[in-house]
């Protein structure tokens, strides 16, 4: 279908997965504009690469081209509102508009998709895979839903043999898809407010399931569906002889009972090297020899913003991490711990929407109130309107609640920086290492880019 257009309108392009169509549409010759809310570093990317984005809601300022029903494909995201101007006006014209996953549904219907689903996991899995493929050298293009470090892009294109997505469970988005081979990292509840409850929300990753060859699903040790399990303690594909040294994880895999021995992996947490046998059983089933698989997998640069660190030294290390589901949290604090048992391990927290906060309110309590001290910032709504009672100061009452000994508070923006050097100073003081973890997903990544510019910018003074 994409091909019978020149012209394609992304409404909400700077959003991961669009960025990433867009960047492949770029690739095959074709004129791609669009909007967004915010001039994110991303959009600024996008612009610098050729692609023309505004924004500001402004239908009658968009080149005619691309309001044109013959050329003109609009692809939108479900995070842009419904009653939102430009999408208004582009339904009143009668041009065709798909969602997203429509069109990475059409894209993954043309050659050998091979799909990561999961309600974590799937952006740093799919990354993974991608990594490995791209090292291993086949020919592949990725969309990926997170920046790749050292690529710094969301959008490898080598070839078209393969191709390499995450499958979102949002709005059953990957229902959308073809996958030849796939990977489920987990089905933890989430997105609540779409699927009604827990029954509904698992038996849509049921028919995603379904979706796959037979043979060709693997799925972590913990999921509970019918499929080829893989997993650090168990599974078809499992870790030996796991150990640490110089903050890499060292050990031997077992494929099908038999031993490959000195696999490395730089990436914390047992959640993280889960996400990688994931990633390394689907690349073996896809065809690349376990021989060619060691040397990429210790090369792997991680993800922007998963286990990320923006600061290391001997005294202060700075984590910055999209983890925004109780789940996630708890994935990261046991990462922190197991890397550095001694230190003491503090929280910069941003809720992400309304819904969720009151959904995994318990959750979230008890999975913050294990930090040493904790800093909440105000719920970012995103696509949300607020809900009475739903707050951050509702949150630090209900981890309170939890522990009596938990030191939280709720904090602005600009207290941030004040937070970060009282606990460097902390460390002189004290002599004992602190970590610093800021998590959510919102706009807190914008936070650690300013506080991590601040402290570099005093250190040269």
């Amino acid at each position: 279908m994409h091909h019978n257009y020149s012209h394609f309108y992304f409404l909400g392009i700077g959003g991961i997965g669009m960025s990433a169509l867009a960047r492949y549409l770029v690739h095959l010759g074709k004129n791609v504009a669009g909007y967004d809310r915010v001039q994110s570093p991303l959009c600024q990317q996008l612009e610098k690469e050729g692609i023309q984005i505004h924004y500001q809601d402004d239908f009658v300022g968009i080149p005619s081209d691309f309001k044109d029903k013959e050329k003109c494909l609009v692809v939108y995201t479900p995070a842009v509102p419904v009653g939102f101007g430009e999408m208004l006006r582009f339904r009143e014209s009668g041009i065709t508009m798909i969602k997203r996953a429509q069109l990475l549904g059409e894209i993954s219907k043309k050659t050998t998709c091979l799909a990561v689903a999961g309600t974590h996991g799937k952006t740093t899995t799919s990354a993974i895979l991608a990594h490995l493929l791209h090292e291993a050298g086949v020919k592949m293009t990725a969309f990926m839903g997170g920046i790749l470090n050292k690529y710094d892009t969301n959008f490898i294109h080598t070839g078209d043999e393969v191709i390499v997505v995450e499958a979102d469970e949002y709005d059953r988005s990957f229902m959308q898809l073809s996958p030849d081979i796939a990977g489920i990292t987990a089905m933890d509840a989430d997105h609540l407010d779409i699927y009604g409850d827990v029954g509904e929300f698992e038996k849509t990753f049921q028919d995603f399931a379904a979706l796959v060859p037979e043979g060709k699903l693997y799925i972590n040790e913990k999921v509970e569906l019918k499929a080829k399990k893989v997993g650090v303690s168990d599974g078809f594909i499992h870790v030996e002889n796991l150990n640490i040294k110089n903050g890499l994880y060292h050990f031997d895999l077992s494929v099908n009972e038999k031993i490959y021995d000195d696999f490395r992996f730089a990436l914390p947490g047992h959640h993280n090297l889960s996400n990688a046998l994931l990633a390394l059983s689907i690349a073996l089933e896809y065809g690349v020899s376990v021989d060619d698989l060691r040397g990429p997998l210790a090369t792997f640069p991680g993800v922007e913003r998963r286990f990320t660190y923006r600061i290391k030294t001997d005294d202060f290390v700075l984590i910055d991490d999209y983890a925004h589901h109780p789940t996630e949290i708890d994935a990261v604090h046991a990462a922190t711990r197991e890397m550095y048992p001694d230190a003491r391990v503090h929280v910069i927290f941003q809720p992400h929407l309304f819904t969720r906060t009151r959904d995994f309110m318990d959750g979230f309590a008890r999975s913050l109130a294990k930090f040493d001290s904790l800093k909440l910032l105000e719920i970012y709504p995103a696509r949300e309107e607020p809900i009475d009672g739903i707050n951050s100061h509702s949150l630090l009452e209900e981890i309170r609640s939890i522990s009596k000994k938990a030191n939280v508070e709720v904090i602005q923006k600009d207290e941030v920086y004040a937070f970060a050097k009282a606990i460097i100073t902390q460390n002189t003081t004290e002599n004992q290492q602190q970590i610093l973890l800021m998590l959510g997903a919102g706009d807190i990544g914008l936070e650690i880019n300013k506080l991590v510019q601040q402290l570099k910018a005093e250190n040269e003074e």
